[in-house]
């Protein structure tokens, strides 16, 4: 399964989008079905610290990009993501080729973009105060949580073997700082 990365970013892109925006669609309805109030109405000082939130958490995936790349990102993206709904193996690399990183808010948390939208979400509903925006937040938090990381997991260390198996038992999967364990030494990945 060769992936080319123009079709990666042609693909990847809308599709992330739409679901972005699917997401929220769903979450709306679920949140007028159950009754919930449109709006929590917060006090504006409590949304200003919302927008400074949804900041943090642009400033995270940015970090990121620093040290991964759009194009990597994207295109690993879709690799695992078309991995995932095709059910293909984990083991098949299906054209990811980039090394493991552990510098940069990797040092952190092995799944720092995911942590930075989980923020940036989180942000977003404090900010404009909708009930279903803090609703798409638990939906994203729960999708990554126990769907998206644990199959990217399983294929890093299909392609990185005891090199992911060292670097995810010191360092914490979706929050940073929540596992207490003895760091890697530089020099041993």
């Amino acid at each position: 399964m060769k992936t080319s990365v123009g079709r990666a970013v042609l693909f990847a892109v809308p599709i992330i989008v739409a679901v972005v925006l699917a997401l929220f669609v769903i979450s709306y309805f679920m949140s007028t079905l159950v009754g919930l109030p449109l709006s929590l109405d917060l006090p504006t000082a409590v949304r200003v610290a919302g927008g400074a939130i949804v900041l943090s958490g642009m400033g995270i995936g940015g970090w990121v990009l620093a040290h991964r790349g759009p194009t990597n990102v994207i295109v690993s993206t879709y690799i695992t993501l078309t991995k995932l709904f095709r059910r293909t193996l984990v083991s098949e690399s299906a054209g990811r080729t980039e090394p493991l990183i552990i510098t940069g808010p990797q040092k952190y948390v092995r799944n720092p973009l995911y942590f930075g939208v989980v923020v940036m979400v989180f942000g977003w509903a404090i900010l404009t105060s909708f009930t279903f925006v803090f609703i798409a937040t638990v939906i994203i938090l729960l999708w990554f949580t126990f769907v998206l990381i644990p199959f990217e997991e399983r294929e890093l260390y299909a392609l990185f073997g005891e090199q992911w198996k060292k670097y995810s038992e010191s360092t914490p999967m979706l929050f940073p700082f929540t596992k207490r364990k003895k760091p890697v030494a530089p020099g041993v990945l």
